[in-house]
């Protein structure tokens, strides 16, 4: 197993397969997902409960990744985030 002294370690190793499969997804029109959100689904929905996962196995997963998954899981996340109208933003204009 892969050893990692903390979790920006790991993703600065990751982060190469993240961005590949970020610039594909962007290619088949999901224009809107980003690194994080990638990295965010797969923490929470594939590697949570996983114990001993190499690198080889989290970069398999990053780039196995089922896009509509994906997209479902990024749709929930954001409609959790509180939309909040800024009223000085509004009466400065």
């Amino acid at each position: 197993m892969d050893e990692f002294g903390s979790l920006k370690e790991l993703y600065i190793k990751i982060r190469p397969a993240l961005i590949l499969k970020k610039d594909e997804l962007h290619k088949q029109g999901m224009k809107q997902i980003v690194e994080a959100d990638i990295w965010n689904y797969l923490k929470k929905k594939k590697w949570m409960n996983t114990i001993d996962l190499s690198l080889s196995e989290m970069v398999n997963d990053i780039l196995e990744l089922d896009s509509e998954e994906l997209d479902i899981f990024t749709k929930k996340e954001l409609s959790k985030i509180e939309r909040v109208l800024d009223i000085e933003e509004i009466l400065d204009l």
